[in-house]
C-alpha cells in the first residue's frame, strides 16, 4: 500500500485498493512510470458528472465520448440521451462509469509498463556501461 500512497496519493476508495494491487509486484521504476502514465490517462468521476449534465442543455453523450464510447456517444447525441432517460441513468452511475474506464486503463498501463521496464531477478543489478 505504500507505493500507492507514494506515487498516487490523490486516489481513494476502491480505485486506490485496485491500483495498489496492480502495483504490489512492481519495482520502484515501474511504479513511478505506471503512476505517470496512469495519472494522464485516468478519468475523474467529477468530470464525467459535469459532462453528463451537458445533456440537460442539449449536449447529450459528451460523457460517453469522454470515456471513449464513441458509438454510445453518438446514440445519446442523436436521441437526446434516449429521451434523457439514459442521461439520468448516467448521472446516477457516473462514478461506476469512470471506475470501469479507469480499471481498464490501469490494466493496460500495467501491461505496457511491465513490458517496457522488465523487473530484474532479485540480487541482480543493471549492467554498467563501460
Amino acid at each position: 500500500m505504500s507505493k500507492i500512497i507514494k506515487y498516487l496519493p490523490e486516489l481513494d476508495g476502491d480505485e486506490q485498493v485496485f491500483v495498489a494491487r496492480l502495483m504490489t509486484d512492481m519495482t520502484e521504476e515501474q511504479a513511478d512510470q505506471f503512476a505517470r502514465v496512469y495519472r494522464e490517462r485516468r478519468k475523474d468521476p467529477t468530470t464525467v458528472l459535469l459532462l453528463t449534465l451537458g445533456a440537460f442543455i442539449g449536449l447529450a453523450g459528451l460523457n460517453r465520448f469522454f470515456l471513449g464510447q464513441i458509438g454510445m456517444g453518438l446514440a445519446y447525441l442523436f436521441t437526446a440521451g434516449f429521451c434523457l432517460i439514459g442521461s439520468i441513468f448516467d448521472l446516477v452511475k457516473h462514478k461506476s462509469l469512470a471506475a470501469r474506464f479507469n480499471e481498464e486503463v490501469a490494466f493496460d498501463v500495467a501491461d505496457i509498463i511491465r513490458g517496457a521496464f522488465p523487473a530484474l531477478p532479485e540480487g541482480e543489478s543493471e549492467p554498467e556501461d563501460h
